[in-house]
């Protein structure tokens, strides 16, 4: 049934749409199934996700119609479409009004995701109204928040130093504690990888008082504060409360230097928001383990990473992982900085869209994947700054004298790129830095090919 006549009006205007504030805007690739013409599947798809249905209806009403989902812009060409959803097709809490990431995903990537006229369709971009804006969570915490527990300065206190306990699973709990113990001699922010909780050869109730000891005894030696952040990802609301409460307990007077990190995309909205409203003192780490099942360049259906970080800002997560640019091991590129500027500013650019935030705080993007301090001077150069956190597992534990010295060469590589130097030079006076060279070869290779002579490394 074509219902171009009813969820389509390329009439209206893009401009018109942001001005009246009453619509969420969602651009989208779409490619019609074979026999299909791109309007009437595109209609379809609008009708899917809003108020359509198969049929002509006996209950549909002028109200109804009132907040139908519209197609407003097509280019065949290009294979792209815009809909524009009324804000009140969206579902909102009973108990406080407000909205949820979970009732704008089941419109716009519900049915339509399986309908057999698309033969592939994946949203882009999409961009909320301020009325709309206002009514999500947001982050409660931000980078700002982790400069002043480390003692930094509140509007640019720079780059942060963090690793993955390595190896991610394997670990007892006292090894697990040492590991802690001996970054945090060089390093700043320590978190769980995604599948550590409470496994049975290292439980959290064991581990976790070890690790807190292990923070009290680095700050002492350091004389500087560090951060932990702790997975408290479950199935169920009550395990996760239970999990966060006890590590709480468990850190004493040094919990406000713990983060709760949530595998944020195998987890879904409603873990997210339980850590944002139930622990709102605490920053809140958004893992995305697994998204590449939908995010993934070579995806076709679903959603892109873009639209995971943008959502993961509404949704309220303090920091969320955004990938290396194309200077680790995982897939993207350079320009995949367009999703760190989304989450980090007031006012950007998306691939379709402009949005705002009218002060809505920032969703730190965290880069971990491969990297270490020979391959973050290019990182920086191409972000732009270096106001991050970065775990690197490998890029400390794999440095050739320790992990400290490990965390110690991040902190050079940044203060190498921000003082402009370079990188070769920097290192003849910074040991740390230097023996990065020989610790990653093969990188050092490949990014300052003559390293081996200029260093003096003959081996």
């Amino acid at each position: 049934m074509d219902q171009s006549n009813r969820y389509a009006d390329l009439s209206l205007n893009e401009d018109d749409l942001i001005k009246g504030d009453n619509h969420i805007l969602v651009a989208y690739t779409m490619t019609p199934a074979d026999g299909y013409g791109y309007l009437e599947v595109a209609a379809h798809l609008a009708a899917e996700s809003s108020t359509g249905t198969n049929v002509e209806v006996s209950t549909t009403d002028d109200f109804t119609k009132g907040v139908d989902a519209l197609v407003y812009e097509i280019d065949e060409a290009k294979g792209t479409m815009k809909i524009a959803y009324p804000i009140d097709l969206f579902d909102r809490n009973i108990t406080d009004g407000r909205s949820m990431v979970v009732s704008f995903l089941t419109l716009a990537i519900g049915n339509n995701q399986g309908m057999g006229d698309v033969k592939q369709a994946q949203m882009q971009d999409f961009y909320v109204p301020r009325k709309m804006l206002q009514l999500f969570d947001g982050p409660s915490k931000s980078i700002n928040d982790l400069w002043s527990l480390l003692g930094r300065d509140y509007n640019d206190g720079g780059y942060i130093s963090g690793t993955i306990i390595k190896p991610k699973l394997g670990l007892r709990p006292e090894p697990f504690a040492e590991a802690a113990y001996q970054f945090w001699l060089g390093g700043d922010f320590i978190k769980n990888d995604e599948p550590q909780g409470n496994q049975v050869f290292c439980p959290a109730k064991k581990v976790y008082p070890l690790v807190a000891d292990a923070m009290k005894r680095a700050q002492d030696e350091t004389g500087e504060a560090k951060i932990f952040s702790a997975n408290i990802t479950a199935d169920d609301y009550h395990e996760m409360c239970a999990r966060a409460d006890f590590i709480l307990e468990a850190f004493g007077s040094d919990a406000p230097r713990v983060a709760f990190l949530v595998d944020g995309y195998v987890g879904g909205p409603g873990m997210v928001t339980t850590a944002r409203r139930q622990y709102p003192s605490q920053y809140l780490h958004y893992h995305r383990a697994g998204h590449g099942a939908v995010t993934s360049p070579s995806s076709v259906r679903g959603y892109t990473a873009f639209v995971l970080s943008k959502l993961s800002r509404l949704m309220g997560a303090s920091g969320i992982h955004v990938g290396t640019m194309g200077f680790g091991k995982m897939e993207g590129g350079a320009d995949d900085r367009n999703i760190a500027y989304m989450i980090e500013r007031d006012s950007a650019d998306g691939p379709f869209f402009h949005q705002e935030w009218y002060g809505m705080k920032p969703t730190t993007p965290i880069i971990s994947g491969g990297m270490n301090a020979l391959r973050l001077p290019g990182f920086f150069e191409n972000l732009g700054h270096g106001n991050v956190i970065n775990t690197s597992g490998g890029g400390s534990y794999g440095h050739i004298d320790s992990p400290a010295a490990g965390a110690t060469s991040l902190r050079q590589s940044y203060e190498c790129w921000k003082s402009g130097a370079d990188p070769i030079e920097f290192a003849k006076d910074h040991n740390e830095f230097a023996r990065a060279f020989e610790s990653f070869p093969g990188d050092a290779d490949a990014i300052f090919p003559g390293w081996r002579d200029k260093l003096g490394v003959h081996k």
